[in-house]
């Protein structure tokens, strides 16, 4: 269990899902031409799972001494489990993932693609270990980084099969997943910094620069609520221009994500305690996975 713990599997299993979705629910039902099986479409939720966990494992390693303060309850490195041996799993998932994605990227006779899983690793590493002490660095790298989990199907999967006969149909799907990975990028980087606003005070001690260390709680927290006012009126402009005629999708959206998301804006408004900023991170974390799953829609709705 704590190992679960570690690798955040309810985190890996949603990146998973969203993959699941992104290909049966709107690859397939679009009638897209496909490069990888069942069999290498698995291996790559697999490579990204990996390295998705090895991300997890170093950042709770150099998170220590601010999780000691933020987070003791949760601890793991260094008390359920040494850090020697979170240093081997993190090596073992990285170099899974990044195998897996050596060899996908050949079997599809792309194999310069198999350095976006190395620099993606890498990545991970420099966020945890320096890049997530720099103002909004960190916050919008990371945020890349979980659009990357939605765009890395279409790379693989659609990339290599387009032809001038059905280059019309693959550049319009590859568009509908660039408007959700960029759903995905807005979402995340608007709950990382909520969650800073959670652990500011184990931030400041391990001698971070986060957004609410350099410019307050306060102004943090207003800058939150105006991007959660944007994000809901680019939202209701999106629906109003692509999903107008679909009424379902119209009343999904409405449902589990516009009024989810306003909700939070109420939150971000009263927001002023450690728990508040929690709660709010949760709901940003919820949203994000139901406006992921929306892909069904263009199974059973849309198509």
């Amino acid at each position: 269990m704590k190992y679960l713990r570690l690798i955040r599997l309810p985190n890996l299993l949603m990146i998973a899902l969203v993959q699941l979705l992104v290909r049966y629910g709107l690859f397939e039902p679009m009638q897209a031409s496909l490069a990888l099986t069942r069999l290498d479409f698995s291996l790559l939720i697999l490579a990204t799972v990996c390295i998705a966990a090895g991300g997890n494992i170093i950042n709770d390693i150099y998170d220590v001494e601010i999780d000691r303060i933020n987070k003791p309850q949760r601890l793991l490195v260094g008390v359920k489990i040494t850090e020697k041996t979170a240093t081997t799993l993190y090596f073992m998932c990285t170099v899974v993932g990044v195998a897996i994605g050596f060899y996908l990227s050949n079997r599809i006779g792309k194999p310069g693609f198999s350095a976006l899983f190395i620099i993606i690793a890498a990545l991970l590493y420099l966020y945890a270990s320096y890049l997530k002490s720099i103002v909004l660095i960190g916050n919008i790298l990371i945020s890349i980084l979980v659009a990357m989990s939605i765009l890395i199907v279409g790379i693989f999967d659609l990339l290599p099969t387009i032809t001038t006969y059905n280059q019309e149909i693959h550049s319009g799907i590859f568009i509908i997943l660039l408007q959700y990975a960029a759903f995905a990028f807005v979402i995340n980087f608007i709950r990382e910094i909520v969650k800073d606003l959670e652990d500011i005070n184990g931030d400041k001690n391990g001698g971070m620069n986060t957004l609410p260390i350099a410019i307050g709680r306060k102004r943090t927290i207003t800058l939150v609520f105006v991007l959660l006012l944007v994000t809901i009126v680019l939202l209701v402009i999106y629906m109003y221009n692509y999903l107008y005629s679909y009424q379902v999708a119209v009343l999904y959206f409405l449902l589990v994500v516009l009024a989810p998301l306003f909700y939070a804006l109420v939150k971000a408004w009263t927001a002023e305690k450690q728990k508040d900023y929690a709660q709010l991170s949760s709901l940003l974390k919820g949203v994000m996975f139901t406006g992921m799953c929306s892909f069904v829609l263009y199974k059973f709705v849309i198509v």
